[in-house]
């Protein structure tokens, strides 16, 4: 387990560069709105099963002497970035060292199954008015879409690959008994194609080609492969690795939107590719989806997932994630996943299964194997403001699933020719 914070091994003078993280060096100052920050957390950590120190000696939270423990180094600091913004700068406070954890993904677990309710009721609807809404910049057209991808994919292939496994696979494994990360995400692949009835024989379109991983498998299978991908280096590592596995004449790798694609296809699969769609762009996704399969086709399809009431409530908020992690993006809901095959395709819904506590376990091996590495990682340039970001999205997201507050599902979809 990781127990130790990347804070606690910074030097106290570890300051962001303000060049390379504009604004967190140093925080904004709003004394009137920090004090109703402060008076705000306080509430809301009350009856969290967490501790919450201070370094003169206050400790809030209603947890035990075992419970996890959030500790506040600079309270300051903390609560006038949360004061401007507390969606985005409760993650910039860990970021510049404000805050640390014994554990991050335990802390931040009890504050992510009370999401819906941290914020009073009678706040919530002032909160709507006055919270920050996705920029314009971050629409996913089709140069904002290549844009956003390339802010996250684009980083580095070897960053990726010194925390995936070796299979490259970077979205939720599916585990079964014995199962080590390579063989729970050969499981999770296989299911999908299962999904999709992939097959000897069988056209496939691939919609993310991630690093290649799926479009192996099924080439495995016998079936000729069209992935799409707009990462320029997701598609030079992803046809290296095809080439080494010897499927380059099975399978294409194009650097081509899903919404430039064209032809028909036995089946076409997705995994957690459409988090990066945008609600906006769902209908045009779906649309694509059914104009692309033949009659009989199948669908499979990974996702994300959040309860819909929440998906709403969040649809237009601007979050610490959207501007550190994933421009532009947006979980969808079951529902709105079925409400909006159903209105754009003639696809029918032949099966549904969700695994989020596989996808908290995933993220937990990456966020060990990502600290267990850090020492290759800084070695490709990145920085110590990195380490606490990329360890804060990572637990947070794993906190997410244990929590029940995110959950994954595969769908499998059948065309009709009704």
């Amino acid at each position: 387990m990781v127990t130790t914070s990347s804070v606690d091994r910074a030097s106290a003078g570890d300051v962001p560069e303000e060049d390379r993280w504009p604004g967190l060096a140093g925080p904004p100052h709003s004394p009137l709105r920090a004090r109703i920050a402060a008076a705000l957390f306080r509430r809301a950590v009350r009856p969290l099963d967490v501790r919450v120190t201070f370094p003169d000696g206050t400790v809030l939270g209603a947890g035990g002497p075992e419970s996890p423990e959030m500790r506040i180094l600079r309270p300051q600091a903390f609560f006038h970035r949360l004061g401007a913004d507390a969606k985005i700068g409760f993650g910039e406070s860990y970021m510049a060292g404000d805050w640390t954890a014994s554990d991050l993904a335990e802390v931040l677990t009890p504050f992510a199954e009370r999401m819906a309710t941290l914020v009073p009721p009678v706040l919530q609807k002032f909160r709507r008015i006055a919270e920050r809404t996705q920029p314009p910049s971050e629409e996913n057209t089709l140069e904002g879409a290549r844009a956003n991808i390339h802010r996250h994919y684009d980083l580095s292939n070897d960053l990726f690959a010194t925390f995936l496994d070796r299979s490259m696979t970077y979205s939720s494994a599916l585990f079964g008994p014995g199962d080590d990360l390579t063989a729970a995400q050969h499981r999770k692949i296989d299911s999908v194609l299962d999904y999709a009835g992939v097959r000897d024989g069988s056209e496939v379109l691939e919609i993310g080609t991630g690093w290649g991983e799926l479009a192996i498998r099924a080439a495995a299978r016998g079936a000729r492969v069209t992935s799409l991908t707009i990462s320029e280096e997701q598609r030079a590592l992803a046809t290296e690795r095809i080439a080494a596995a010897g499927f380059s004449d099975r399978v294409d790798v194009k650097l081509c939107d899903y919404r430039e694609s064209s032809g028909q296809y036995d089946a076409v699969v997705s995994v957690e590719m459409i988090e990066a769609v945008g609600a906006s762009y769902w209908p045009a996704f779906y649309e694509t989806i059914g104009e692309r399969l033949r009659p009989g086709g199948r669908f499979g399809l990974q996702a994300i997932t959040m309860d819909h009431d929440r998906m709403l409530a969040s649809s237009r908020a601007y979050t610490w994630i959207h501007k550190y992690i994933f421009p532009g993006g947006i979980i969808p809901s079951v529902r709105s996943i079925e409400e909006g095959v159903k209105a754009n395709t003639r696809l029918k819904l032949a099966g549904m299964r969700e695994f989020g506590q596989d996808y908290a376990r995933t993220l937990r091996l990456w966020r060990e194997r990502f600290l267990h590495r850090w020492a290759d990682i800084a070695g490709f340039g990145f920085d110590d403001v990195f380490r606490r970001m990329w360890e804060f999205y990572l637990a947070y997201s794993e906190a997410g699933f244990r929590s029940g507050y995110l959950k994954v599902h595969q769908f499998g979809y059948e065309a009709t020719s009704e």
